[in-house]
């Protein structure tokens, strides 16, 4: 029986509006884990207050899993590990980890930042790693690198995590063109359900879902993208929102796989919960005639 969370971020303080909205899943958010002030007790609270989601994840801080300077790349780890334990005080299932940049040879990338990754493991018990995905092939995350470190751990407690529009961006190359425009309009259902498709099958017992509309331009030949309210930017929501209910109901709930599925708002904080609502009622109405057929 597959089941369907969705939410987004929210600070210790704001947990009781995301509980209010009925949201069902909470995110601890990057920022929380590199406040000094943020002990093991504040972490202690949030899962006690977070008891009324059936889910609980954290997004690590943006720290780079990969780095030619061996000192830099220690305190990374270091600083991702005590993260992770915080996040496990907390009560969190997965931990969203960004993976970062490469070295020019990506065997060597990806064994060190499994490595990272293993660090993260031995140190924590239960908590799932989530390897998100990235926008740009000169940035560590696309797919098949997911893959490569997933099978490098061997874990069950490693996933991938489809940050979508960063997904968007890689491959339909809008990090190179800067076309966002262009880019959604040629995008339809089929290529997100291909995106999904090959999640799921790196990973069947999750299928973790990330969302937020960006815009951007190109300057000197760099793609600058930023996030925006939903209904504001790319790619078009109605080809996704699409895609994710069908997904959902046919290729996990009509095959009664025990996938476990969730839906984070990653946009902008001034209006996530209207946006997060907005987003989860689209997909739930799209969800709705599938069910009741």
């Amino acid at each position: 029986m597959a089941l369907f969370d969705w939410g987004t971020y929210n600070g210790r303080w704001k947990l009781h509006i995301a509980e209010l909205l009925g949201m069902r899943l909470t995110e601890i958010p990057p920022y929380d884990f590199t406040r000094r002030r943020y002990s093991e007790e504040y972490f202690r609270e949030y899962g006690e207050l977070a008891k009324a989601f059936s889910t609980v994840t954290a997004h690590s801080p943006y720290y780079s899993t990969v780095s030619e300077d061996e000192e830099a790349l220690e305190r990374a780890r270091k600083g991702l590990v005590a993260s992770a334990k915080k996040a496990e005080i907390a009560g969190a299932e997965v931990f969203n980890l960004h993976l970062g940049g490469k070295l020019e040879d990506l065997d060597k990338t990806i064994e060190v930042s499994a490595e990272t990754v293993r660090r993260i493991l031995d140190n924590t018990k239960t908590i799932k790693v989530s390897l998100e995905t990235t926008y740009s092939k000169y940035l560590l995350g696309s797919l098949d690198e997911i893959k490569a470190i997933m099978e490098t751990l061997d874990s069950n407690r490693v996933i991938v995590s489809l940050q979508l529009e960063n997904d968007w961006m890689r491959e339909k190359r809008v990090y190179r063109t800067g076309l966002f425009h262009k880019a959604s309009e040629e995008t339809d259902e089929s290529f997100w359900i291909g995106i999904m498709k090959k999640a799921l099958d790196m990973c069947p017992d999750y299928l973790s879902l990330r969302f937020s509309q960006i815009t951007g331009v190109k300057l000197r030949g760099i793609v600058v993208k930023k996030r925006v309210p939903l209904g504001m930017g790319y790619p078009k929501l109605e080809p996704l929102v699409s895609a994710i209910a069908k997904f959902v109901v046919r290729e996990i709930y009509d095959e009664d796989l025990p996938t476990k599925i969730h839906l984070i708002y990653t946009g902008l904080p001034d209006t996530k919960y209207r946006d997060c609502v907005q987003l989860y009622s689209k997909v739930a109405r799209e969800i709705v005639p599938l069910i009741e057929r």
